[in-house]
């Protein structure tokens, strides 16, 4: 049972005091909200200086927090006036922004994979993404930042899981076949909707990253919301990408909404790894023949069309799902299927994408072909 309210974080919230005035944040209006869902204790904060500047307070906080009730998960929440004005949508040099955005310790590589629109199988392409690069010994995290639509606790079989904190207050990740994985759905029951407006997501997925014990790692994937809106734009703004993967399926509707992704990504500068075609086609379980259920071959030549790399297609396939539904994806991979084959096929391209590419870090992983 949760022993705490939003009167008595108010009440410790006054024992803090404001940078410039001294008074406490309370009454100076810094503290905006306050939300406590299950285990999560989301608190806003309206900013008027730079970042950098709350980092005591944010200590501060959660340390009387802690002292007060220490089973819970405090997330601080920063956010201002000024961050909609100061983002750009220009083509801007990507290196440049993420100089003044978030830099993860100990993560070489981070890749976006993105969706146009929902419901295309991108959380589905990103769990077996990160099982077959593991099982090239291959550190590899995942970060869940659909935050309206958490799917990865259940993907992994980890949804009854909670994270801990550690001494430094950082959180720590939820690790499964070789996996290190952090998502909101760990601080929520799975059939709470998250009712929050685009600032707060923004700040909870910044330091989702940075609050995190990740440890050494040679690749993060980011199970990205779907869409084009200011969550991903500022993803990719704020964190130092090495590239972005599109899902799309072969129907048009779902390809005018990939062609988005993949502009907004160029707009910023961020590397396209390439496109996956998911669903591509159906697999009959009784006869073996093929069904082009939503057409085919429409993300290939969208490929062509705006000159980047095709990635490969995955068949709507049972088994894929039944695997995903249970928890158990590591089936696909290790069965060695033709399933299996799909993904370790993307995987290998991006291994090689990373290997070749102009901005994957020069102290990146050494990784060679089998």
């Amino acid at each position: 049972m949760i022993k705490i309210n939003k009167n008595i974080i108010i009440n410790i919230l006054k024992n803090v005091r404001d940078i410039e005035t001294k008074e406490n944040i309370v009454s100076t209006g810094t503290l905006k909200n306050i939300i406590i869902e299950d285990n999560l204790v989301s608190i806003i904060f309206h900013i008027k200086y730079k970042e950098e500047l709350y980092e005591k307070i944010i200590i501060e906080c959660k340390k009387l927090l802690n002292q007060y009730e220490s089973n819970l998960n405090y997330n601080i929440l920063l956010t201002s006036e000024l961050d909609s004005k100061n983002m750009s949508t220009k083509s801007t040099d990507n290196k440049a922004v993420n100089n003044n955005g978030i830099k993860p310790e100990g993560i070489k590589n981070i890749i976006a994979i993105a969706s146009g629109k929902g419901g295309v199988g991108k959380s589905t392409l990103t769990t077996n993404l990160a099982l077959s690069l593991s099982n090239k010994n291959i550190k590899v995290g995942i970060l869940d930042a659909d935050i309206y639509g958490p799917s990865q606790p259940r993907m992994l079989g980890l949804k009854d899981m909670k994270p801990e904190q550690t001494a430094n207050g950082k959180i720590t990740t939820i690790d499964k076949y070789g996996i290190k994985c952090m998502s909101i759905g760990f601080l929520i029951d799975e059939d709470k909707p998250m009712v929050w407006r685009g600032p707060m997501v923004q700040g909870a997925l910044e330091q989702l990253i940075k609050d995190v014990e990740w440890g050494e790692l040679d690749l993060l994937l980011i199970d990205m919301p779907p869409g084009t809106g200011d969550v991903q734009l500022t993803m990719s703004q704020r964190v130092p990408l090495s590239g972005a993967i599109i899902v799309s399926t072969p129907q048009d509707i779902a390809l005018i909404d990939a062609r988005k992704g993949l502009n907004m990504f160029k707009k910023v500068n961020v590397p396209i790894v390439g496109i996956v075609e998911n669903m591509s086609y159906y697999i009959c379980t009784n006869c073996g023949s093929e069904a082009k259920i939503f057409g085919h071959g429409g993300a290939k030549q969208t490929s062509k069309d705006m000159e980047v790399e095709f990635l490969g297609e995955i068949p709507l396939d049972i088994n894929i799902r039944i695997n995903s539904d249970e928890g158990k994806p590591n089936k696909t991979i290790l069965e060695k299927s033709n399933n299996a084959t799909y993904f370790d096929n993307i995987s290998d391209k991006l291994i090689y994408f990373l290997e070749k590419s102009e901005n994957a870090k020069t102290e990146g992983p050494t990784i060679k072909f089998e």
